[in-house]
């Protein structure tokens, strides 16, 4: 989820080894956080409007971090998880935007991606930000307090539709081995009723995308980048299935 990738993924795997340290050694306590620039239902989207070049069709846009960017792809352009989005979209729809920041937590996304986001005039909407805050061991309710802001401006500034992933289990991941599994777990936990919450506060237009239930095929070794964190291109296609099977579900027209 040009950049230059690769010294992104040493300073993010740098921080994860820390924050591996220190699930085990000491309680999570909040991080300080960077100061801020000031069921689901089955119901279709609206109908695709025409957006600021004129084309009609489905306007995507992702919001995210290093795994929106793709970092751990061969080819991140193309196998990030939302360009296989993208690569779905039906005929006549623009080219989907990225704005995806590795290393971005959420509230660094409030105010670098967000206003992006709503100056595309999107309907459809990816977000997934939530392992960085984790590992940085941010307090559930700043987490929260941050990913609310993103998701009520996208409610009340755009007429997009908002698929808002939740966290793996991420304890088989290769990166984690040293971690306190149970406090990793019971972390895991408090963010995605977070997130649960933050969307049922707009059902009709949040939905959350699952990606913990039955999540062991997302962190097995084939689908877990040399890196030992991010996702590898059968990993990112994985994610991509589950984001796909969940604007579906929403009536967003992909294409198989």
């Amino acid at each position: 989820m040009g950049k230059t990738i690769v010294p992104m993924w040493k300073c993010e795997l740098a921080v994860v080894t820390v924050i591996c340290a220190a699930f085990v050694a000491c309680s999570a306590a909040p991080a300080a956080q960077p100061s801020p620039t000031r069921g689901p239902t089955t119901s279709p989207i609206s109908a695709p409007t025409a957006t600021a070049a004129g084309s009609s069709g489905i306007k995507y846009v992702a919001i995210g971090a290093s795994d929106t960017v793709g970092v751990g792809a061969n080819d991140p352009a193309k196998a990030s998880w939302p360009a296989l989005v993208a690569a779905r979209l039906p005929a006549g729809s623009p080219p989907y935007t990225n704005l995806g920041v590795a290393g971005s937590l959420a509230l660094q996304a409030v105010s670098q991606q967000l206003p992006g986001a709503i100056a595309q005039r999107p309907n459809v909407i990816s977000v997934w930000l939530a392992v960085n805050d984790l590992n940085a061991t941010i307090e559930p309710a700043s987490f929260a307090d941050s990913l609310r802001q993103i998701i009520e401006g996208l409610v009340q500034k755009t007429g997009a539709t908002i698929f808002v992933g939740n966290v793996p289990d991420l304890r088989a991941v290769p990166v984690y081995a040293g971690a306190d599994k149970a406090r990793l777990l019971a972390g895991i936990q408090a963010y995605n009723d977070a997130i649960a919450a933050i969307a049922a506060r707009n059902p009709d237009r949040v939905k959350v995308v699952d990606l913990f239930t039955g999540s062991a095929a997302l962190v097995s070794t084939g689908t877990v980048s040399q890196d030992g964190f991010h996702p590898s291109d059968e990993g990112y296609l994985l994610i991509a299935e589950r984001f796909a099977s969940a604007m579906r579900a929403s009536g967003v027209p992909l294409r198989p």
